[in-house]
């Protein structure tokens, strides 16, 4: 049994292992600079995202962390998914599948137009999900990114 929540102030140090947890699977983990006094102020204080948690026989092994966006051709908001990751002991178990249906349902509840995300183009499992889903490579754009350092 799989109970899934939005997430409260003080699940604050989970979102903080999970972030590194899906950075040290990422390979990426020498580039995360969260904490958690500022992650709890732009979760909590700011509203700038959100997190919904997965719960497993009452402890927490799993989560996604989304927040809104803008479509300028749907005209409308969209959903976008910035990471979900399930521990590596719960994996296979359909965790993650309910994750990724509560967000289509919160997506449906928000009137968004689309749901978008980022996946690293080695993590065949990640890809072999999201093809499972019906989700749809988007092969011709580019993403580029300005860090704040250099603005």
């Amino acid at each position: 049994m799989v109970e899934i929540r939005k997430a409260k102030r003080e699940d604050t140090p989970f979102i903080l292992e999970m972030i590194r947890g899906i950075a040290k699977y990422e390979q990426l983990l020498d580039q995360v600079e969260a904490d958690l006094i500022n992650l709890e102020k732009e979760l909590f204080d700011e509203g700038n995202a959100f997190v919904i948690i997965a719960y497993k026989d009452k402890l927490p092994v799993a989560f996604a962390l989304y927040f809104y966006n803008f479509s300028t051709f749907k005209g409308k908001k969209g959903l976008y998914l910035e990471d979900l990751f399930v521990l590596p002991d719960y994996r296979k178990q359909g965790i993650g599948n309910q994750l990724f249906e509560y967000l289509v349902n919160e997506a449906k509840m928000k009137n968004c137009g689309r749901i978008e995300w980022v996946c690293l183009n080695w993590n065949s499992p990640a890809i072999d999900f999201y093809e499972k889903k019906n989700a749809v490579p988007m092969n011709d754009w580019i993403t580029f990114r300005l860090d704040e350092l250099l603005f």
